[in-house]
């Protein structure tokens, strides 16, 4: 009982971890690896296609992460899987609500903490935008 809280407890950090990387260690890592590659005359194309490209396989990398620890939080907490997801432009229009069954299965706890870490980036950004940026206009 302790043993699985602990673990619970433990792959809830692991998501706050990893949903916070999303947001701040991918494109910190790309624009490092893009500064690593860019040429001594100034910026090139080749640098801008690095940083992209370190951008969106690290992404998907975190999202593939995140993917397997909700999986792994959900078989400790219980939670049967989803048998098949199918994305709302393919389901047929009788099929079941997504509020049916969302109210059936309830939220999950990486829904939660990926909802919680984009409100507090937004709220990061808003504060620093309003605070502490400044303003460029009059400078000069």
């Amino acid at each position: 009982m302790r043993s699985a809280r602990f673990k619970r407890v433990t792959l809830a950090s692991l998501t706050i971890l990893l949903s916070v990387n999303i947001w701040t260690g991918c494109p910190l890592l790309a624009v490092w690896v893009g500064s690593r590659v860019v040429p001594q005359s100034g910026l090139s194309m080749g640098a801008v296609f690095v940083v992209i490209a370190v951008l969106v396989a690290s992404v998907m990398a975190l999202v593939a992460a995140l993917t397997h620890v909700n999986a792994a939080y959900d078989r400790l907490a219980g939670r049967e899987p989803d048998v098949r997801r199918v994305a709302p432009w393919l389901r047929s229009m009788r099929a079941e609500r997504a509020e049916l069954a969302s109210r059936r299965r309830g939220v999950s706890a990486l829904e939660r903490i990926l909802a919680g870490s984009v409100v507090l980036a937004v709220l990061a950004l808003e504060v620093w935008f309003f605070f502490f940026a400044g303003s460029s206009i009059g400078n000069g």
